[in-house]
């Protein structure tokens, strides 16, 4: 049995939203380990937990309506982009959350970076393409 595109982006949307979770639950806890109530304390461990969170929910909210989208645009959006685009976001935001963690700028960080963005730019030309293409 074969899942429907909708059902194939939910699981994105869900492993996306689990993460956002997790993020905001580790910053919970290393804000209860260095006893800061409210934003870092100057404290770089409860930063970067911050940072890890702040930045999945600059990146991931966007995403997940492009694919949502890009579901809706059978068949101008092929499967295979959709899922390329749905799957570096989600290993993309985790690589990015685990590098963020470290001190530097990591290769997980990097790798997780570049692979968000692929996912953009995935969805942008996919998006476009399946806006358009009944037009052209």
């Amino acid at each position: 049995m074969f899942l429907s595109r909708l059902e194939v982006v939910s699981l994105y949307v869900s492993a996306n939203l689990l993460i956002l979770l997790v993020l905001a639950y580790l910053v919970i806890l290393a804000r209860r380990k260095h006893k800061v109530s409210l934003g870092d304390g100057g404290n770089e461990h409860v930063t970067r937990a911050m940072r890890a969170h702040a930045n999945a929910a600059e990146y991931v909210p966007a995403a997940l309506i492009g694919l949502v989208l890009a579901a809706l645009l059978e068949p101008a959006f092929p499967d295979w982009l959709m899922n390329a685009a749905g799957l570096s976001l989600t290993v993309g935001r985790i690589l990015h959350a685990i590098g963020i963690r470290q001190d530097g700028v990591p290769l997980s960080r990097r790798i997780g970076t570049a692979l968000t963005w692929a996912a953009y730019v995935c969805l942008i030309i996919g998006l476009v393409y399946g806006a358009l293409a009944q037009r052209l």
